[in-house]
């Protein structure tokens, strides 16, 4: 069973729209069909007129082209030991393997301009009550400086137990940072919400819990899955779920089935329980994102910064799978760059295949 979104007073109805990342290259079959010999009209009259020649009809020529054809786009970033971007890879140093097999490339790019859909999750629990204020002024500089009016799009979700849509996907910056101001902690009721047993997705007792796998995949398949462009969820939490009924496998494959890519920014009360920088790290990496892990409350802008730099500083890829069999296997993708050392490469870890 699936988590869902709970729509608060400005959310709407999520509507879906076609995916991107697995875009189909179009092609048609074409017949080419060969004239008949012309006669000649020019006879000699003194000779008997010849019965034209009969000759075999030519066998129609055809040119087969693979029709639904699926290209697999891949976004990734290259950075070096010093965590610099690395912005001269040229299509020459890269391989791409499918499941260990080499593929070849059809299409190579640095890539900084793409239409960005963005979905910013914001932890409420207990846990972020105090830091919650300076949270949301940095994610609000973050919109500012990141969302560009008439191309890209960003919501604001609330979560603590369940997930709540505070704003639906817009371009418009004003109304983004208004979804964000009214993010607002909320007291647990009394009596607490671990006993007994797993309380509905929906069901509101969960309240004051932390249910970090469920909100990532509502937002992943109920508002990303269908959308558009480079797909990306902005975590703002400490990593300490409490209360899901999915786990951390659910959560990032239901990313890479959405083709959606997961960053998150560390922070938290240290009165609680820190931050868990493994679980993040987990869960941005595998999906081609990463985690940023502010030391104290002033460097959130830092971090903020950092993110935007990563978003921008990608290069996009696209292969034609030697593999079309429609199985909806899982399919390890494995991006190598030639002739430089010690770098880091980050992209998603692989995808699922069409399913007929």
């Amino acid at each position: 069973m699936r988590s869902r979104i709970r729509c608060g007073v400005l959310a709407a109805a999520v509507v879906a729209f076609a995916a991107w990342m697995m875009m189909p290259l179009g092609g048609t079959s074409a017949q080419q069909k060969q004239d008949p010999p012309k006669q000649d009209k020019k006879q000699d009259k003194k000779q008997e007129p010849q019965k034209p020649q009969q000759q075999k009809p030519k066998e129609e020529e055809t040119q087969t082209i693979r029709v639904g054809t699926q290209l697999v786009n891949v976004l990734f970033s290259v950075t070096d030991k010093q965590n610099r971007y690395i912005n001269d890879i040229t299509q020459e140093e890269v391989t791409v393997l499918e499941n260990g097999q080499p593929q070849q490339l059809f299409t190579f790019k640095r890539e900084f301009d793409l239409p960005l859909t963005m979905a910013i999750l914001v932890d409420v629990s207990g846990s972020e009550q105090y830091i919650l204020p300076q949270l949301k002024d940095a994610g609000a500089h973050f919109i500012n400086s990141v969302i560009r009016t008439g191309k890209d799009t960003a919501a604001i979700i609330k979560f603590e137990g369940e997930a709540t849509l505070m704003q639906g996907l817009t371009s418009n910056r004003e109304r983004l940072r208004k979804g964000l101001e009214e993010v607002s902690y909320i007291a647990p009721p009394p009596g607490g919400v671990f006993g007994g047993g797993t309380p509905p997705i929906n069901g509101g007792s969960r309240q004051g819990g932390t249910s970090i796998y469920d909100s990532v995949v509502a937002a992943c398949a109920d508002l990303l899955a269908r959308e558009a462009g480079r797909k990306t969820i902005v975590l703002l939490t400490d990593g300490v779920d409490t209360t899901s009924r999915m786990k951390l496998a659910d959560a990032v494959n239901e990313a890479l089935r959405a083709e959606v890519v997961i960053y998150a920014i560390g922070i938290g009360d240290p009165g609680f329980s820190g931050v868990n920088e493994k679980m993040l790290r987990d869960l941005c990496e595998a999906t081609g994102g990463r985690a940023f892990v502010p030391k104290g409350r002033n460097d959130l802008d830092q971090a903020f910064a950092q993110l935007e730099r990563d978003m921008r500083q990608q290069y996009l890829l696209a292969y034609e799978p030697s593999n079309d069999a429609p199985d909806g296997g899982f399919r390890k993708i494995e991006v190598r760059v030639a002739n430089r050392k010690e770098l880091k490469i980050r992209h998603r870890r692989g995808y699922y295949a069409p399913k007929a």
